[in-house]
């Protein structure tokens, strides 16, 4: 991947307050972006920033902006632009209905009527199909001879296109009216190579279980707050269901010896390149998900083998486990339901918020915030244990609960406790009892998945922890 030509902010780019940063009444402290991080200002920067918005209007706010923006404590609010210099690819093979569909929707919003479509058919059996509905709707077919996958027909795409921006949309989804200025209002950052949009589900006439439970937990809704993307992170890729990327910043594009996974190597890639990316869930997507059952199950699957190839491309950047040593000793403790063990870890999360406290002693209430970091801390490390028992290691928890009672019933009150904490955090719609079985079906799927890529591959990659040495990501100093 190339690196950004230069990623200074541009006059007039203004940025904002993320929802979330907590500020020190004197405005020198902030807490915020994921992961984590604390944010130390001169007065010069903290009157800068001000109430929270400010505009890039010299190379010294074009630095902080840059600085806070990067550490996620500020998003930008770029003014809107027109809509041009894009063009639409649109991988598919066979989906003639879909593609109709898609097309359609995009020839229906003003702002995309007139925009260039390359449809690339990979390979149907029925290429005529296709090519019908191209033609209707005035976009140029591009054909590959034999089925070469979804990250070759993009890529195929992305050589024909001629202009700065190529926006990749999937035959199954259905842009809402309004859904690309957003996106290319983000590019206004010269640094930025990726935009992403908020993927929901379409609506049906008459929502089975299936819908109604991918209606909030699509692997594809990368949710409602929007954020840079990074590994690692609460946003560490963004799906390729539909995407905006800046040409001259993806190079060859995707890779092609990948057919599961290619959109979160993509963004590693990316990212380790020095270029940003972004989500902004104000534009959004609908998209057709898979509720049949059988094929429902495949697919979480499929999205699981993956992960090894992920791993073994990316080390440490796609861990199932991301704690700090002494969270993990101390939930240890707590699993062991005693008294002793149960004071044992309450003295290390005592001794983490005393330390933690020390780095801050510039914040409203020190130790408040270091308990209240540390408690976060051990919170985290708690449900992420109760997602690798039920999810990346469940055969190995499974076996241990085969030849211990204590394992089994640890097992079975973590698979009970996490799928009843989502369906309250989801809102979902069906019944606790429901919600929770389609979970757990969920990531025994994925999971299986996870260890058919390992074996298939040789490598216990995916299944690794990784460790974190610090309750806080990292300190940055915004000096303008």
């Amino acid at each position: 991947m190339p690196s950004p030509p230069d990623a200074t902010l541009p006059h007039g780019f203004t940025v904002e307050l993320a929802h979330g940063t907590h500020r020190s009444r004197d405005g020198r402290l902030m807490a915020g972006g994921s992961p984590l991080r604390l944010v130390r200002l001169t007065d010069a920067a903290v009157r800068r920033l001000g109430d929270g918005r400010f505009t890039v209007a010299d190379a010294t706010s074009a630095a902080l902006a840059r600085r806070l923006l990067d550490a996620g404590v500020v998003h930008p609010r770029s003014a809107p632009v027109p809509v041009g210099d894009t063009t639409v690819v649109v991988p598919v093979r066979d989906r003639a209905d879909q593609l109709d569909r898609l097309l359609g929707a995009l020839r229906a919003d003003p702002a995309t009527s007139d925009l260039p479509v390359l449809v690339v058919d990979d390979g149907s059996e029925h290429p005529a199909s296709l090519a019908e509905v191209a033609c209707r709707h005035g976009a140029r077919l591009l054909a590959h001879p034999y089925n070469r996958g979804p990250a070759a027909a993009r890529n195929t795409g992305l050589r024909h296109a001629r202009t700065p921006y190529v926006a990749f949309c999937d035959s199954d989804v259905v842009p809402e009216p309004g859904w690309l200025a957003p996106l290319l209002a983000q590019f206004a950052d010269p640094a930025l190579a990726l935009a992403a949009p908020r993927v929901t589900a379409l609506p049906v006439p008459a929502p089975g279980l299936l819908d109604r439970y991918e209606e909030i937990r699509s692997p594809l809704d990368m949710g409602a707050a929007e954020g840079p993307v990074v590994p690692v992170s609460a946003l560490s890729y963004v799906p390729s269901a539909t995407i905006v990327v800046r040409r001259e910043a993806v190079g060859p594009g995707f890779d092609e010896a990948m057919r599961v996974g290619e959109d979160v190597d993509l963004c590693m890639r990316l990212h380790e390149a020095g270029w940003r990316l972004r989500y902004v869930p104000s534009a959004r997507v609908r998209h057709r998900h898979r509720t049949d059952l059988r094929g429902w199950l495949a697919q979480r699957a499929g999205y699981g083998t993956g992960a090894a190839d992920l791993a073994l491309r990316h080390p440490g950047q796609v861990p199932p486990l991301y704690a700090a040593p002494w969270s993990l000793a101390a939930c240890a403790l707590l699993l062991r339901g005693r008294p002793v063990p149960a004071a044992l870890a309450a003295a290390l999360t005592g001794v983490t918020a005393l330390r933690v406290a020390r780095r801050m002693p510039d914040a409203d209430h020190p130790a408040r915030a270091g308990a209240l970091l540390s408690l976060a801390a051990l919170r985290g490390t708690a449900e992420q244990l109760l997602r690798c028992a039920t999810r990346h290691h469940w055969p190995v928890a499974v076996a241990a609960a085969a030849v211990n009672r204590r394992a089994r019933y640890l097992l079975i009150a973590a698979a009970v406790a996490e799928g009843l904490v989502d369906h309250r955090r989801s809102g979902s719609s069906l019944s606790p009892l429901t919600h929770t079985a389609l979970r757990r079906l969920d990531d025994l799927a994925y999971g299986w998945g996870v260890w058919q890529g390992a074996l298939r591959r040789g490598t216990t990659a995916p299944l690794k922890p990784r460790l974190a040495l610090r309750v806080v990501s990292r300190w940055t100093a915004a000096r303008p």
